[in-house]
């Protein structure tokens, strides 16, 4: 059994989000060992974190104690280490940022698919499946067929959609992202655009990749995570992928092998774009991180690895 339990999740609801609340989940967090990123904003809340289990499952209770979050959902996942270096609650407008007013997925959102249901969708010829997360992740896996809108922030996809929609005016769409949060706000922009057959997979990749079978799976690749594993396969095991440490991409193997890529300094998506002081700091980053490992400790820098 590893030793530390992850939960991604997320929550659309009115919340109050002020200073207040922030406070008591970053204490009862603190309290309990959990470490990891919760976004707290009027739509609800978002996040994943990870602890020890019995830690873990108190926070996860006490979440579901605040007003509207009873039903909260999580995913989970298990790790050797504690994926996170740092704790973090923060206020924000949105726990997703679309930019777009008056989306609100708890008045209008697209039809739910179940992981066992989604293969049989995505491969009607009548549909058409988007993936609504960013260029990096779709880079190191998606569905067959999937469209890939090549964004780099999700506030790109409003006007991305709006543009593609106009090449398939009549096609159903099917979306998805890694935990379920992306598209739901995705479908319901979509279907406040005037689309009625919009569908999205329930629970999001993460919830595929646990519940269909490697051998039934459309799915190609990885799944990006954002933890220091960096990536997970089928049955969320561990993936092979791991981070830049100067620009944050994440690495396969063939990228890990181009001569471009300088542990702890750059890698091929970032090598042209660094000076030389740039590459130097990085390296000494990196220094500072294998003394760290040698005496035991985990470094922790101005910015955690994977946050």
């Amino acid at each position: 059994m590893s030793d530390y339990l992850i939960a991604a999740l997320y929550k659309f609801t009115p919340l109050k989000a002020d200073a207040d609340l922030q406070a008591r989940i970053h204490d009862v967090c603190a309290e309990n060992q959990v470490a990891g990123t919760l976004l707290l904003a009027p739509e609800g809340l978002n996040g994943t974190i990870a602890g020890p289990e019995t830690g873990l499952r108190t926070v996860l209770e006490f979440l579901r104690g605040l007003p509207g979050c009873r039903d909260l959902e999580h995913k989970e996942s298990r790790s050797e280490d504690q994926p996170f270096l740092r704790l973090k609650v923060r206020l924000k407008r949105e726990i997703v940022t679309m930019g777009v007013p008056g989306i609100d997925p708890n008045e209008t959102v697209g039809t739910y698919v179940e992981p066992e249901d989604w293969n049989d969708l995505i491969q009607a010829p009548d549909v058409v499946t988007i993936d609504t997360r960013n260029d990096y992740e779709v880079r190191i896996g998606q569905f067959a067929g999937a469209v890939d809108p090549h964004t780099t922030t999700f506030r790109e996809f409003p006007d991305w959609f709006r543009r593609f929609r106009e090449t398939r005016p009549n096609a159903r769409i099917a979306m998805y992202c890694t935990g379920g949060i992306r598209c739901e706000k995705a479908t319901a922009f979509v279907k406040q655009e005037g689309i009625e057959d919009v569908f999205h997979l329930k629970g999001g990749i993460l919830k595929y990749l646990e519940t269909v079978p490697a051998e039934d799976s459309l799915w190609q690749g990885e799944c990006f995570v954002f933890d220091r594993r960096v990536a997970v396969g089928h049955g969320l095991a561990e993936g092979t992928h791991s981070l830049c440490h100067a620009c944050r991409e994440p690495l396969g193997a063939e990228d890990r092998a181009s001569p471009l890529f300088i542990e702890g300094e750059s890698c091929p998506y970032c090598h042209d774009a660094r000076d030389a002081a740039q590459r130097e700091g990085y390296a000494e980053r990196h220094r500072q991180e294998i003394l760290a490992q040698a005496r035991g400790e985990r470094h922790v820098g101005r910015k955690a690895e994977a946050e």
